[in-house]
C-alpha cells in the first residue's frame, strides 16, 4: 500500500539539515524522504542533509506515520527501492507492521529487459514529489531552519491530500 522515496532540493542559504549532495558536485542540499500510500497521498516526510543514506532516515520516516490502518490487524504492504536494501531496514520495516517489499539490486533491470510493458513501482512517490515541487517554496529551499522547511512541506502534504479529496480545486 505504501511507497518510499526521496528527493534532493538545493539549499542556498545552509542552515539544518542541509548537505553536501553527491551528485551535485558536493552543494549544499536537502533530502525529502516521502512515505506515500497507493495513490500517491502523503503519509509521513522526513527531511536531512542531501549526504544521509536513505537507509538512516528510514526509521525516523516510518515514526512520523499520521495515518491510522483500516484494520489493525492487517499487515501492510511497504514498497521500497534498492537504497533500503539492508537486513536491519527489513526488520524495522517488519516492526512497525508492513510487509517489505523491497526490490534486490538489479532485480528491475532484469524485470524491465523481461516483461514488456513493465514499470516500476516507485513512479508514485516520484508523482507526489512532482506535486511538491509545484509549490516553488519547496522547490528551492529558502528557510533556514528545519523546523520552517519541515512545516511549508506538512502544508504541501495537505494540500494535496485535500485536494486528492475533492475538498480543494
Amino acid at each position: 500500500m505504501a511507497s518510499h522515496g526521496w528527493r534532493n532540493d538545493e539549499s542556498p542559504f545552509g542552515g539544518e539539515a542541509v548537505g553536501a549532495n553527491p551528485t551535485d558536485r558536493g552543494k549544499g542540499g536537502t533530502k525529502r524522504q516521502l512515505l506515500t500510500e497507493g495513490a500517491g497521498i502523503p503519509l509521513a516526510v522526513e527531511v536531512d542533509g542531501a549526504n544521509r543514506h536513505d537507509m538512516k532516515m528510514a526509521e525516523a520516516t516510518l515514526a512520523n506515520v499520521q495515518a491510522v490502518p483500516c484494520d489493525p490487524n492487517e499487515e501492510q504492504n511497504l514498497c521500497l527501492d534498492k537504497g533500503f536494501d539492508y537486513p536491519e531496514v527489513r526488520e524495522l520495516v517488519r516492526d512497525y507492521g508492513y510487509a517489505p517489499h523491497i526490490r534486490s539490486r538489479g532485480e528491475e533491470k532484469r524485470d524491465l529487459e523481461r516483461i514488456p510493458g513493465c514499470r516500476a513501482r516507485r513512479w508514485v512517490v516520484e508523482r507526489t514529489h512532482s506535486w511538491m515541487n509545484r509549490f516553488r517554496r519547496l522547490l528551492v529551499r529558502w528557510e533556514k531552519k528545519k523546523v520552517n522547511f519541515l512545516n511549508m512541506i506538512y502544508l504541501a502534504c495537505a494540500v494535496i491530500t485535500f485536494r486528492a479529496a475533492g475538498v480543494l480545486g
